[in-house]
């Protein structure tokens, strides 16, 4: 029977050099089998020539389409002997064989992990032909270091990886693909993500949520990235926005949530707790104010007008979507270098976000959040937000003053601030331990 098939296992061969260019179509139409679906990968698995010279070019984008995590060359390495060794203990390979693969990939690699010592130096001394015990015993001792190595592993963490999988939701039609983790019987956390994000940008909090016994649920918001581009502005109203996150609770048979959320998410977050307090146990928002003390700032204070001036020029039809795409997306690349601390995001980080703009009719869907914001506006019956709230903040936000952090405290009946001295809009990329300990010290009940 074959294995499933694992976005992990995919990424970690390719981190590790052991899937070649040559193989990525192949492993492209197995993603699309598995319910995995983007235009990336469809585009790899249509490639006749498997050394087709453009191969290279959606490599990045089919791991982001599949979920897969960035792994440094050890952690793959780890990964693939991580799954070999799982193989092994299952009984559904030789330990001779599971260990000679072990071999050849340390060698290869010059990666020398202490936890995969033991499993070398027996295969090492089966090729000198002084095996203790002979190769009956040397089975049995690779078993055992298998075993061992398995048992090490956190398995929280090792649950959180193996479970984390693609899942597409409902929410009246429109298709919400997202990114799940964790052990399907914990506690259910939501990471809503902004603008210009998806699902990859929480992909730091995802591991330790999950490890820490969380169910982690982070959709790409309708719109975005692989989940559905409804028509028309009034489909993008904060009303349609916060009943995604409601449909998904309810399809999780989930009658309250802990939810998080970050720019536009963080947003869609304040009117979910506003709208639904009975569905919300608890609300953590990062560096957005709550919405009534948005629209106070805008009106009165004419330095966060002036930070806010791209809401304004996205009420232009075409010309922001025309200008954003514009040199390979250089304007949005450029506002994530420029308004972030030196080395946040990264040149891989960066192919997440291109490949996800580059989805059919994304720019006009996500710009579309912003022209709805202007035209349809939300009667809220109570302002004031009842359940347990934790705003975290960086205070050298380009674009939103921390003025209204303190504020947003006056509309909440328990709340509490963390601010970040030298963090910028982009506090979760930038402090990831830190955002991580707070959502899990905040979320455990």
């Amino acid at each position: 029977m074959p294995s499933p098939f694992l976005p992990q296992r995919a990424a970690a061969r390719w981190f590790a050099g052991k899937l070649a260019n040559s193989d990525w179509p192949a492993t492209a139409r197995d993603a699309l089998e598995a319910g995995f679906d983007g235009r990336a990968l469809r585009r790899l698995a249509a490639l006749e020539k498997a050394n087709h010279w453009d191969v290279v070019n959606f490599i990045d984008p089919a791991l982001s389409e599949m979920g897969a995590p960035h792994m440094s060359p050890e952690d793959a390495l780890l990964w693939s002997a991580e799954d070999i060794c799982r193989d092994i203990a299952a009984g559904s390979r030789d330990p001779f064989d599971g260990a000679a693969e072990i071999r050849q990939d340390i060698l290869r690699t010059l990666l020398f992990p202490k936890k995969l010592m033991p499993i070398l130096e027996e295969i090492e001394m089966r090729g000198t032909g002084f095996l203790a015990g002979g190769e009956a015993e040397a089975r049995e001792r690779i078993l055992s270091h298998v075993r061992v190595l398995l048992s090490s592993i956190d398995e929280p963490r090792q649950e959180s990886w193996s479970e984390l999988a693609s899942h597409v939701f409902e929410s009246s039609g429109v298709k919400l693909h997202s990114i799940t983790a964790g052990p399907k019987d914990g506690p259910v956390v939501f990471l809503l993500h902004g603008f210009p994000e998806f699902w990859y940008g929480w992909h730091r909090q995802v591991e330790p949520l999950a490890a820490a016994g969380f169910r982690v649920i982070v959709p790409d918001q309708r719109g975005y990235n692989l989940s559905s581009k409804p028509s028309g502005v009034a489909a993008y109203a904060l009303t349609e926005l916060v009943s995604d996150v409601i449909a998904i609770a309810n399809q999780l048979g989930q009658a309250k949530i802990f939810l998080a959320g970050h720019d536009w998410g963080a947003a869609v977050a304040w009117s979910t707790a506003l709208l639904h307090p009975q569905r919300i146990a608890k609300l953590a928002v990062l560096n957005v104010p709550h919405p009534s003390v948005m629209r106070k700032f805008l009106g009165t204070h004419p330095r966060q007008l002036l930070r806010s001036w791209y809401m304004f020029f996205f009420q232009l039809p075409w010309l922001p979507e025309a200008l954003f795409s514009s040199f390979n997306y250089r304007i949005g690349t450029r506002s994530l270098l420029r308004s972030s601390r030196p080395g946040t995001f990264s040149p891989h980080d960066l192919a997440q976000y291109r490949a996800a703009w580059s989805q059919p009719g994304a720019l006009t869907a996500m710009i579309n959040w912003y022209r709805a914001l202007f035209r349809i506006r939300i009667k809220l019956q109570n302002k004031t937000v009842r359940v347990p709230t934790r705003i975290l903040w960086g205070e050298r936000d380009d674009f939103l003053l921390t003025e209204m952090a303190h504020e947003s405290l006056r509309y909440c009946t328990s709340a509490e601030l963390f601010t970040f001295a030298n963090a910028t809009h982009w506090l979760q990329h930038e402090e990831p331990a830190r955002v991580s300990e707070l959502l899990i010290d905040f979320f455990r009940i």
